[in-house]
């Protein structure tokens, strides 16, 4: 039986215990260079500090189109390098291993940024039709995801995550609700992922960790675990398992389980793939409890946690060794998303006791 305390090893990096951070973006803290800020290096120190084994920086544009907004941040330029630097030393500081999540929104991109692109023309959120990319631009996209790779491990990271989830870039190529492609890179639904891998692989070497954060279920289990099967044949270390476009559509999760249908994706990707390679969860982890559950069920290889530790950094702290810690107050929407300020009112909690 796994427990919560026990280190782990991926791609020859030692994982101190076995919770983790997901990448959970702070819209209102970068400019419109991409940058990274003081309020990221705090807010990623005080978390290393909290007692985590890996941290996720947040999703990171590869592109200046390929951001949410302009206050994205982005590793798509040299000169955005220097500031991850800190980030990157402040985990390593306190023993914590350090990862940056790369993405580019593709057919969900913001109108601002032009026309969104994809593997091909189906509607957009404003409905209008995206662009297809064109092989030279499938090429050149994956050159960019490459070269940020390089400047993440530059920047000190020990390692990349390729967002493949939640509708992304990435995600729409797996989906056949968005890839329409009659190509290879619509024959093989993973090919446009994989060959990135595979440059990465190239360009950063044989000990840098490649994760993955890719759906449980896109459009059902099998073409998920399909598609996951080929990103470690291509040299993924790691995946992080959450939803895509269709994933919630399947339900796994049994009614007597404490977990969250997310969370299912997770657990039931972990009994049936397979993989030799380290399985997370996510999605409502929220308590000491609950964390402790899934990692001595042997439900996921490490649990993967974000509103818990966007309310209270010590949710960590608090699951290895029994210390205090304020509970998330799941508010209807996260007071830690775009516009809000971040008044989370589990944070002003915790400040002001």
């Amino acid at each position: 039986m796994a427990n919560v305390n026990d280190s782990l090893i991926i791609n020859g990096k030692k994982i101190k215990n076995r919770i983790t951070m997901a990448p959970t973006v702070k819209f209102d803290f970068a400019g419109e260079d991409g940058k990274v800020t003081e309020k990221h290096i705090s807010h990623y120190t005080e978390r290393a500090e909290g007692g985590v084994g890996l941290i996720c920086v947040e999703a990171t544009a590869v592109t200046p189109e390929g951001r949410f907004a302009k206050n994205h941040m982005g590793l798509w330029d040299e000169s955005q390098t220097e500031g991850h630097r800190a980030i990157t030393d402040a985990c390593h500081k306190n023993d914590v291993v350090v990862i940056i999540q790369l993405n580019h929104t593709g057919i969900t991109g913001n109108p601002m940024f032009g026309t969104p692109v994809g593997p091909s023309s189906v509607p957009t959120r404003d409905g209008k039709m995206s662009k297809e990319m064109s092989r030279d631009e499938i090429h050149a996209m994956q050159e960019s995801f490459i070269s940020a790779a390089v400047r993440a491990k530059e920047a000190g990271y020990d390692g990349i995550q390729l967002h493949g989830c939640h509708g992304y870039l990435i995600n729409q190529f797996v989906s056949p609700k968005t890839n329409l492609r009659t190509d290879e890179y619509g024959m093989n639904k993973a090919l446009f992922g994989k060959e990135i891998i595979q440059g990465i692989r190239k360009k950063c070497g044989s000990d840098f960790i490649i994760s993955v954060r890719t759906p449980g279920a896109e459009p059902d289990v099998q073409h998920a675990v399909d598609v996951a099967r080929e990103y470690v044949e291509a040299g993924c270390d790691y995946l992080q398992v959450s939803h895509g476009i269709d994933s919630f559509q399947v339900k796994l999760k049994g009614e007597s389980e404490p977990y969250s249908d997310l969370c299912a994706l997770g657990v039931n990707f972990k009994a049936v793939s397979g993989l030799k390679v380290p399985v997370s969860c996510v999605g409502g982890l929220l308590t000491p409890e609950l964390i402790k559950y899934i990692v001595e069920k042997d439900l996921a290889d490490t649990v993967d946690l974000a509103r818990g530790m966007l309310a209270d950094p010590q949710l960590p702290n608090a699951t290895l060794d029994g210390s205090s810690y304020v509970k998330c107050f799941e508010c209807k929407a996260c007071q830690y998303g775009p516009g809000t300020g971040h008044s989370c009112p589990a944070e002003h909690k915790r400040k002001n006791i």
